[in-house]
């Protein structure tokens, strides 16, 4: 009995060490495919070469310069996108801002070269429109129309009409915008064609603008718009507007236009930056700011968008060759 004792105690002493054995040599193989594979054995092909370009992500077609934009995260804190190389950069200098008689203005060579605007719609009520051209108002963008985010409906502006009129009939030059939740480019192209059909024969010297705006303050039918989505969204809104001879525009703040839109897609439009920094922030070219959204003017009650223009669309293209 005591040697099936002792040859029982050595069995179980040999099945431990060739636990301890089998057990080492797993942690060993589980260490060494972890570990990074050098580079000189890797013989993967190039992913350019391995993606159909149609359906390259953007990170793989477009070239950036190097530089870093910073943005604040609710969540992240700090954050940071890389500079496109082919989307134009800004060439604005803050020091060439002036505010003269509550209008702010842009300054070349110690001469204003831009113009002061706002943008209205019926939330604005009614606009004596002769006060706000004797204000200093260059131009005014009035909404033509609006979806619902909810329900998805097309709505012309209560005041649209009337706004054109004042503002015409006060010497003021117009643009439109339209207030899109587009969610195909079939709603855009749809938003295209209200707007059109709102304007009629109207003539405008500034632009028709694609205003898609995120929705925060509630559930939307927009809330899951894709990148790719709201950029097709807005070059078929802008082709159809081009198409009917108006100038096209897209419209954005400054956090979604660096997050939510494939910008080098969207270079053949001019660009109206929303962005409540003084002075803006943005890194990117722009032809129009939004600059603040509690600007007073004489003529408008209470409180109205305020705008700063860079670009002179009373001046043709014909007329400046």
């Amino acid at each position: 009995m005591i040697k099936l004792k002792i040859i029982n105690i050595w069995q179980s002493v040999v099945i431990l060490g060739l636990l301890v054995i089998i057990i080492g040599l797993l942690l060993i193989s589980t260490q060494e495919t972890d570990e990074t594979i050098p580079a000189s054995l890797e013989t993967p092909e190039p992913k350019s070469e391995m993606i159909d370009s149609e359906t390259k992500p953007p990170e793989m077609i477009y070239e950036t310069t190097g530089e870093k934009i910073l943005l604040r995260d609710s969540a992240y804190g700090e954050i940071w996108i890389p500079v496109l190389a082919d989307v134009p950069a800004c060439t604005y200098q803050h020091d060439q801002f002036v505010t003269r008689n509550h209008l702010t203005y842009y300054l070349e060579n110690d001469k204003i070269v831009s113009k002061f605007g706002i943008d209205v719609s019926a939330h604005q009520e009614e606009i004596d429109w002769q006060t706000v051209k004797a204000a200093g108002v260059d131009f005014a963008m009035i909404r033509a129309g609006y979806r619902g985010y909810s329900g998805g409906t097309i709505v012309k502006d209560d005041y649209f009409e009337r706004n054109i009129a004042g503002a015409q009939a006060a010497g003021i030059d117009i643009g439109v915008y339209f207030y899109s939740q587009a969610i195909t480019v079939e709603e855009a192209i749809e938003e295209a064609e209200a707007t059109l059909t709102f304007l009629g024969d109207t003539k405008l010297t500034y632009p028709v603008v694609f205003d898609w705006e995120i929705v925060t303050t509630d559930s939307a039918r927009t809330d899951n718009v894709s990148v790719k989505t709201l950029t097709d969204c807005s070059i078929a809104f802008c082709e159809r507007i081009k198409q009917a001879g108006y100038i096209p525009m897209v419209y954005q703040n400054k956090r979604t236009s660096l997050l939510k839109l494939d910008l080098p897609e969207l270079t053949d439009y001019d660009f109206w930056l929303a962005e409540y920094n003084e002075p803006a922030t943005y890194y990117y070219n722009y032809q129009m700011w939004q600059f603040a959204s509690d600007g007073t003017v004489p003529g408008v009650s209470g409180n109205v968008d305020v705008n700063v223009c860079f670009k002179d669309y009373t001046v043709k293209e014909s007329d400046e060759t």
